[in-house]
């Protein structure tokens, strides 16, 4: 038998046609468009990216982890490892830094090639690392898995075509006032240049609000899902920049439909070079990944585990 309530939730729950489109508002803005970059207008099925060993896009969660910058071989050797440990598939870790003051840490550069790959047989690891500069392409080449396109960066359409000649995947983080629609069309650069391993990833943008560094957009996340062919991640770190604040904003990317984060660690955040009050704790990180993967559990998804 049909409940009181049930029967006046039958009543009054619309639904929405399924020959209509879901964005109607961005179709409008964009109606000399026929498609956008990657996908139709119409819903898409996420097409999965391969990064190295990891799959990114399939049933499986992908979480990619480690430093903002790499400062040393101890300091990262130390990272890779506690993050793999606790269930990281890919390293996360810049080479070179773009920072709002010319006066702060802008990354070891080029030096740093030498120890980075001894890291990464180490741990058989594979690293991604933001890309600030068309030149640094093929410096970068052999020593990493996907090349990042940071937020100052999403509007470098210069770098974007280079990207789009490589065959490498490329991570391109929403600018932090931009509109969805102008993040997928940075993906189009990409993709018409031939590359179509693109991943997007929401990292925050800015409000009027001040509490935090920046506002994480779990609309924008649901809405790529719901309506475009790339996986889409999520950067907590930068979206919220409070450390005891990214567990939670991580898990809710979780339950958002996400196919992964990218989320910062540090041994010892205090003594970080760059964006130290953002860093998780090795603690921290273990703990916030044995929440995730009960969630995981919940929602009847696995964890992208290396085999190693």
């Amino acid at each position: 038998m049909e409940s009181a309530l049930e029967a006046q939730i039958s009543k009054t729950t619309t639904v929405t046609p399924p020959n209509l489109p879901i964005y109607s508002a961005l179709q409008a803005k964009s109606s000399q468009d026929e498609t956008f970059a990657g996908y139709s207008l119409f819903p898409q099925m996420t097409i999965p990216v391969r990064v190295g060993k990891i799959l990114i896009g399939g049933p499986a969660f992908t979480v990619i982890a480690g430093p903002c910058a790499i400062e040393s071989h101890g300091q990262f050797l130390e990272t890779a490892k506690g993050v793999k440990a606790a269930g990281a598939s890919l390293l996360r870790g810049g080479v070179w830094k773009l920072r709002t003051s010319p006066s702060t840490f802008q990354g070891l550069g080029a030096e740093a090639f030498g120890f980075i790959k001894d890291v990464l047989a180490q741990t058989q690891m594979e690293l991604v690392t933001e890309i600030t500069d068309p030149r640094q392409i093929e410096i970068l080449d052999d020593c990493v898995a996907m090349y990042q396109v940071g937020s100052r960066n999403m509007h470098n359409y210069a770098l974007l075509k280079e990207l789009g000649q490589t065959r490498k995947p490329v991570l391109i983080k929403r600018g932090f006032s931009a509109f969805v629609d102008e993040w997928i069309k940075a993906a189009e650069y990409v993709v018409k240049g031939g590359n179509k391993n693109v991943i997007l990833c929401e990292r925050g943008i800015r409000t009027f609000e001040t509490a935090t560094r920046n506002t994480l957009d779990l609309n924008a996340v649901v809405f790529a899902k719901a309506n475009c062919s790339h996986p889409v991640i999520v950067d907590p770190s930068h979206a919220v920049g409070v450390r005891t604040l990214i567990p939670n904003l991580a898990m809710a990317a979780v339950a958002a439909g996400a196919d992964g984060i990218i989320v910062e660690s540090h041994p010892r955040p205090e003594e970080a070079l760059s964006d130290g009050p953002q860093a998780l704790t090795l603690a921290d990180f273990r703990w916030m990944m044995n929440r995730i993967e009960r969630i995981l559990a919940a929602m009847d998804r696995p964890l992208n585990r290396l085999d190693n």
